[in-house]
């Protein structure tokens, strides 16, 4: 889904945007601050492989891929991150915990899949046989002993037949005391930004104070309710790459790095307005 589309005279960047609505506060008014940005909407994975081949400049991609490719670069302080409980990604099994031998993973995510084969390897010394859950299946569609979903289908789904759920965020935070980074704003190498980086910071800025707005218009899709959103948006997520946050992600990156999910040795840089 493509939006905001500006005269291919100017300096145009193409901009991957997550399109669930954990990502609404960030995007919300970007269109505003950035009228030189082509927005196109996906699930974030998706946006991690077309960053990589250059189908994008800028995208909010999975934390785990800024480890898995040199010469990323984050680009702004603006995130997807959780400092307890998300609602937006959970684990639902039939089993309790430490019996889980196959798990199905969300198509749309990779950080979440990542995570939770660490909360599993650590807690239960578990690797369970791994499958895919496609985009727009739901959780009781799969035959695996659990299920991890992420976004809005994360909201939306209830425990079903399943008898154990965790809540990612959650869980990072009793194991870690720290946050979790979701997702952040990627530039590829060789991008000319012109400060762009500030542009996305203000959007976010600008997004948060109007969450009251972000929350009416998606309640009156009917599939969530004002209260749950405004609940959802205002106290499960946090919108600031800030030190807490920095934290997270590196400890993160030490756990992903010992598992062997990402190559050893990179460098974490952050964003300097």
């Amino acid at each position: 889904m493509r939006q905001n589309q500006p005269d291919r005279q100017e300096h145009v960047i193409r901009v991957g945007a997550v399109k669930y609505l954990n990502a609404r506060p960030l995007t919300y008014c970007l269109g505003q601050f950035a009228p030189r940005a082509e927005l196109i909407y996906d699930v974030p994975s998706r946006l991690a492989d077309a960053l990589k081949a250059g189908l994008l400049d800028v995208a909010m991609i999975p934390s785990i891929e800024y480890f898995r490719q040199p010469g990323y670069k984050i680009i702004s302080d603006a995130c997807i991150a959780c400092r307890g409980p998300v609602r937006s990604v959970k684990l639902f099994s039939r089993v309790p915990i430490e019996n889980i031998r196959t798990l199905a993973l969300d198509e749309g995510s990779r950080t979440s899949a990542a995570l939770i084969r660490i909360l599993l390897k650590e807690e239960f010394d578990l690797e369970p046989e791994l499958g895919s859950l496609p985009i727009g299946a739901s959780a009781e569609n799969s035959s695996s002993d659990a299920v991890l979903v992420i976004g809005d289908r994360g909201i939306a789904s209830d425990n079903g037949r399943f008898g154990h759920v965790w809540d990612l965020g959650e869980r990072w935070m009793q194991m870690t005391g720290l946050p979790f980074v979701f997702a952040m704003w990627i530039a590829r190498p060789g991008v000319d930004l012109r400060e762009f980086d500030i542009l996305l910071s203000r959007a976010r800025d600008e997004g948060v104070k109007r969450i009251s707005d972000i929350a009416r218009l998606e309640a009156a899709d009917g599939w969530i309710s004002l209260q749950d959103c405004l609940v959802y948006l205002r106290d499960h997520l946090h919108f600031h790459l800030g030190p807490l946050e920095r934290r997270g992600l590196e400890l993160f990156y030490k756990r992903a790095e010992l598992h062997g999910f990402v190559p050893s040795g990179a460098k974490i840089e952050y964003y300097h307005p």
